[in-house]
């Protein structure tokens, strides 16, 4: 989807449409060195972004002026804004932010974010929009285990309003863990994305805690008339700061030795705030970490196969040796 205009012709249109007088198709065409069809869709996209401009045919001349509104005028007096432009780093950024969309494919909010970035083609300068485009090919978004959010465009919706607004929601939420639809008030607090899915946190109103809960877990939401208050010491950023994955709680220290195959690719990646690597005679290291969610290090140690083996803590080690002792037992009656 080409959506690379530049910035400089719309503020010189704005500038040009908020004179007193306004401006005529040709003027327009004139000040910003385009065609008349390129003013009238500069006209266009001023419109889609509300925009309040009128036409005038009551000049002398009889030609069409187009002008703002007069209240709108007052709003932005002799307005005048230099020449902006967007670095190429900032374009990079851009893309990036276009690219983490995935959990929205498919919905209403991944439709928007296009039609932002079509509109944000006129604040792109002229000059960069081949660069542009060759940075565009450069980024692909990996869906491959996005989930499908599709079903849940009202429940993100009623979640946004709620936590802009501050209302306390009632939830009907089937919980995985005990394979049951729970029923119970949240207070809204903020969106997450991780591994391609969607998350918010939530103030339990029952327990008074801070939990996350995954939207597509969400069966139904609906507003109270209750506002809540954010929490003070809510810090979303540190809580997903500490956590190994989406446990914020269960604290635990564990030292892991991996293989001399895995060494490279272990140090070159930071698992968690608090960390050291040691390097061992043999080629493999040692990795020691302090996070929370003792069942998401778990799982991440199973990935890495005979690669990883858990050196502390011993309950740990011990917990995944009878994990694998199973697994054994499973793969032997099927063969």
């Amino acid at each position: 989807m080409y959506w690379a205009r530049h910035l400089v012709k719309l503020l010189k249109a704005v500038d040009l449409i908020g004179r007193r007088e306004g401006a005529t198709i040709d003027e327009l065409a004139q000040h910003l060195e385009a065609t008349k069809r390129t003013a009238y869709r500069m006209i266009e996209t001023m419109e889609e972004m509300n925009f309040p401009i009128s036409e005038d045919t009551s000049a002398l001349d009889g030609k069409k002026r187009y002008q703002f509104e007069a209240s709108y005028l007052k709003k932005l007096p002799n307005l005048s804004v230099p020449e902006l432009r967007l670095s190429f780093s900032e374009l990079i950024a851009l893309s990036f932010i276009r690219g983490g969309s995935g959990p929205f494919k498919g919905t209403d909010i991944e439709k928007n974010i296009e039609s932002a970035f079509e509109k944000l083609g006129a604040f792109i300068p002229e000059k960069l929009v081949k660069q542009l485009d060759k940075v565009r090919t450069l980024f692909v978004a990996a869906g491959k285990f996005t989930k499908d959010y599709r079903d849940k465009e009202e429940v993100i919706s009623a979640l946004t309003d709620a936590m802009f607004k501050q209302f306390t929601c009632l939830v009907e939420y089937y919980s995985m863990g005990d394979d049951r639809v729970k029923h119970f008030k949240i207070d809204p607090l903020r969106f997450f994305e991780r591994d391609g899915g969607l998350y918010i946190f939530v103030q339990t109103t029952t327990f008074g805690e801070i939990r996350k809960l995954a939207v597509e877990r969400i069966l139904k939401l609906t507003k109270t008339e209750a506002a809540f208050t954010m929490p003070e010491d809510f810090d979303p950023d540190t809580l997903l700061e500490t956590a190994f994955n989406l446990t914020c709680d269960d604290p635990v220290t564990v030292k892991v030795r991996f293989s001399a195959d895995q060494a490279r690719y272990v140090k070159e990646r930071r698992w968690a705030t608090n960390q050291t690597i040691t390097d061992q005679p043999d080629g493999s290291v040692i990795l020691e970490l302090h996070t929370s969610g003792r069942w998401d290090v778990k799982r991440w140690v199973l990935s890495f196969g005979a690669d990883a083996e858990v050196l502390e803590p011993e309950d740990l080690r011990q917990e995944i040796a009878e994990d694998l002792g199973s697994m054994i037992l499973a793969y032997s009656r099927n063969t």
